[in-house]
């Protein structure tokens, strides 16, 4: 069986991918307890003494607020550490899975899905750190996946434990009363992650490069709010009274997040929609019949 080194194993997708995946490869999981990515020099022993086929490179500090008000330590994480786990596979023959994201795109203003060449401009810290890792890889020809990702999103189960998403967040909304503002001036990916667990052995045998990996989407962040809301059974005023239309964010300019994928597809990668995967993720969970 390959060993794959897994960083954030107890993050959810990673988790997802571990429990879908676990008679299929020897998962080595990584998380803080075993080395601190904030410490890069750490990091290379670690990884330069260990013993693996591929690495899953799953952990970072990816709160955007975060990488702002912290760009050194953000840095060291979702930069320095990173190139530094890259090296180390390159040293040994192994493979590097790096997760980027559609946030190297949000300084862009077209509003078609971006392609794996559209030429990366992003606003934020934590778009421009990930952009350092991709051209790091790139540049030295190291044997790596690049899986820019759009929103993940799914529940939790037992042993894994969701991060926040649009799905929890308008059951936030609805069960709990809570009114909730949801993005107008946005279009985005929204996947079911499950979609990427289900698919892992392909994804990490595809050829060297650049891809997409997102569910294709046609509405704003606050529609697709009120889809999932509707879907889970709840009427118009309902919805209304807790699904909140937020306008002020990106009003200056529209917000779009898309990502083709006919690339990763060719390659034989199964694609979706944002509806698609909601049905699913409800009807995996019980939600709906």
């Amino acid at each position: 069986m390959k060993k794959i080194a897994i960083t954030g194993a107890n993050g959810y997708l990673a988790s997802l991918i571990q429990s879908v995946n676990q008679t299929h490869f020897d998962f080595i999981p990584i998380t803080r307890k075993e080395v601190d990515l904030a410490d890069p020099e750490a990091v290379t022993r670690f990884f330069e003494r260990m013993d693996y086929d591929f690495v899953f490179h799953a952990a970072a500090r990816t709160q955007t607020s975060d990488c702002e008000a912290n760009p050194r330590d953000t840095h060291k994480v979702n930069t320095e550490s990173a190139i530094t786990i890259a090296k180390a596979c390159h040293k040994k023959g192994a493979r590097f899975i790096f997760l980027s994201t559609e946030q190297v795109f949000n300084n862009r203003t077209e509003n078609l899905p971006f392609k794996e060449d559209t030429l990366v401009n992003s606003s934020s810290v934590y778009g421009q750190q990930k952009i350092e890792v991709e051209n790091f890889l790139i540049e030295n020809q190291i044997d790596s996946v690049i899986l820019r990702l759009s929103w993940m999103m799914g529940l939790s189960s037992p042993g894994i434990k969701s991060s926040p998403n649009i799905l929890t967040n308008v059951m936030k909304a609805m069960f709990f009363q809570k009114p909730t503002m949801f993005t107008v001036n946005e279009c985005r990916g929204m996947t079911y992650a499950s979609n990427l667990a289900e698919q892992f052995d392909k994804i990490i045998h595809l050829p060297k490069g650049i891809y997409h990996f997102s569910s294709q989407n046609e509405q704003s962040t606050y529609e697709a709010a009120k889809k999932i809301a509707s879907m889970l059974g709840f009427d118009d005023d309902g919805i209304d009274l807790y699904i909140l239309p937020d306008n002020s964010r990106y009003a200056d300019r529209f917000r779009n997040l898309r990502l083709a994928t006919n690339k990763i597809e060719s390659h034989g990668i199964n694609g979706s929609t944002f509806e698609k995967d909601v049905h699913k993720c409800l009807s995996d969970f019980g939600w709906l019949n």
